[in-house]
């Protein structure tokens, strides 16, 4: 059942089209991501969505309630939504304590002092801050005050929970930290929930169903797991940080689903077909394949391909190689090996690993 129903959504600053024709579902209790680089329209959508920003065009309804409708002339207040906003900067008060920061929603609501507290406090427990009620706000790390703002999101049990960047002020091990944490307190209260941000492993591992923007549009959209593993068009490929090359359309290959193109006059292998591929000899494609996918080693294989290496990147328990295979330079990621600058190496790459685009 859909929850959130966004129908042909337009937002524009002057000549610009921040938001473009955007339509998109999300059924109640589950999670949506919107995905992309800065500028794409990811976080206009969002404040649409809260009544931040009024839209040009379009249809937004929430829990079944139409909050905006241009053609009726529709457009409830933000608080009248019923939802809650989690920021990148936290925005908690400096001159409140924790739970009077947590409980100001329910005090614009008219709650009585004795039940906010209480609400806060039951809150505070929930996000790991019990004991912290009568703190300063800002007396606290980072993340701690990211979970005030979670706390205060939530305090007044909205429906819908957005998300804007808020994960991104954290450090890396405690972004991980979190994204398994609201991951769980979402299906222990239930609510439904829309993140923003440029962070694919974030959206992948917070979102059951990821849209991911270009200039204003959705470039594709699908359950997190298949726009991860079949990247819809080059921008997706290239965002999700493939080896993007240019090629040539050889043919198909009979009875496959594969098509065989060229690299160049040394270079060709086969591919499985993306959607919307016009097979025509000589056609020019883009062969993508994923950077895990690209495989040295000292030992050739069956069907490896001799390649050299041309740069190193130690990572930790993983390095990152340029290795040119008969004049191409493939980036690749797999566990240490040692490769050096100039080491001789064998590069395995199967048909499955490589998907051909328009």
């Amino acid at each position: 059942m859909s929850f959130v129903d966004i129908a042909h959504l337009t937002k524009r600053f002057g000549g610009h089209t921040a938001v473009n024709e955007v339509s998109f579902q999300v059924p109640q209790g589950s999670t949506l991501a919107l995905l992309g680089p800065s500028g794409c329209g990811k976080t206009t959508i969002l404040r649409c969505l809260a009544g931040l920003e009024t839209p040009d065009g379009g249809r937004i309804e929430i829990g079944g309630k139409t909050v905006f409708d241009r053609a009726s002339a529709t457009d409830l207040m933000p608080e009248k939504r019923e939802l809650g906003i989690v920021f990148q900067s936290y925005a908690v008060w400096p001159h409140m304590t924790v739970a009077e920061n947590v409980a100001f929603p329910l005090k614009v609501r008219g709650v009585g002092a004795k039940e906010r507290l209480a609400k806060a406090s039951a809150m505070l427990e929930t996000v790991g801050l019990k004991g912290f009620e009568n703190r300063s706000a800002t007396l606290v790390s980072g993340g701690q005050q990211q979970r005030i703002a979670l706390a205060r999101a939530l305090v007044h049990e909205p429906r819908l929970v957005l998300f804007d960047e808020a994960l991104s002020n954290l450090d890396a091990a405690l972004r991980e930290h979190m994204r398994l944490e609201l991951r769980l307190l979402q299906e222990r209260l239930g609510f439904t929930a829309i993140y923003v941000t440029h962070d694919q492993a974030e959206a992948f591992g917070l979102a059951d169903t990821v849209v991911l923007m270009n200039q204003g549009r959705i470039e594709t959209a699908g359950p997190a797991r298949a726009v991860f593993a079949r990247p819809a068009t080059g921008f997706v490929a290239r965002f999700f940080g493939l080896n993007v090359l240019e090629a040539r359309m050889i043919g198909p290959v009979a009875g496959t689903d594969q098509v065989e193109v060229a690299l160049n006059e040394q270079f060709t292998l086969r591919g499985i077909a993306g959607d919307g591929l016009d097979m025509t000899k000589g056609k020019p494609v883009l062969a993508c394949v994923r950077k895990e996918s690209v495989r040295a080693g000292t030992s050739p294989l069956p069907g490896s391909l001799p390649g050299t290496i041309e740069a190193v990147s130690f990572q930790g328990v993983a390095e990152e190689y340029i290795v040119a295979v008969h004049g191409i330079s493939l980036r690749a990621i797999q566990p240490a090996a040692g490769f050096r600058r100039g080491d001789a190496v064998h590069v395995g790459m199967t048909p499955e690993d490589w998907i051909v685009l328009p």
